[in-house]
């Protein structure tokens, strides 16, 4: 897979492969980063977590355009490994990314040391994951006010609208293929 923007544009990084993986697609990225850099996004000064990382394409797009700091959450020994790896071909400063192994949810029962102002969540299809992800990611302090919240879901899920998501704005909504992305604002 080739990172579409930023100072690593155009390099490849390895993917997860198997059941339950599946990276956004080239298209689907380009697209991701517009609405952010639409919505005025610098991401010289973003703290981002990226939830059910994968390979961790999303995070590591976001460190191309130079991010500050990005935590990886992948349950998966292997897929995290593999994160470690892409981010070592790359040559990014460990001072800059978090690669952690852990249950999301574990993690997200307590509060983080500082509030994120961009967060990536792309649970795996047909669990119904997200919601519960973006319940405790607002009770526990993780999304910071006027932080982002982009969603990457089958495209049968709708935008949930109880609970303390029903205090975010909803941005975007869109449909690629078998995707949906959700946009929030706090």
């Amino acid at each position: 897979m080739r990172i579409v923007g930023g100072q690593y544009k155009g390099r490849v990084i390895k993917t997860c492969e198997g059941p339950g993986y599946r990276p956004a697609t080239m298209k689907v990225r380009e697209s991701i980063f517009s609405m952010l850099q639409a919505r005025g996004l610098d991401f010289d000064s973003v703290r981002v977590v990226d939830m059910f990382a994968g390979s961790g394409s999303l995070g590591i797009e976001c460190l191309s355009r130079g991010a500050p700091e990005v935590w990886f959450v992948e349950k998966a020994g292997k897929a995290a490994g593999l994160i470690r790896n892409n981010l070592k071909e790359l040559d990014v400063d460990r001072s800059r990314t978090r690669v952690l192994v852990k249950d999301l949810f574990s993690l997200l029962s307590r509060e983080p040391e500082a509030p994120f102002n961009l967060i990536f969540i792309d649970p795996p299809y047909g669990k119904d994951m997200l919601l519960p992800s973006l319940e405790k990611a607002l009770n526990n302090g993780w999304v910071a006010e006027g932080g982002l919240v982009l969603a990457e879901v089958e495209a049968s899920v709708r935008a949930p609208e109880t609970g303390p998501v029903a205090e975010m704005e909803l941005l975007t909504d869109r449909e690629y293929g078998q995707t949906r992305i959700l946009l929030w604002r706090k």
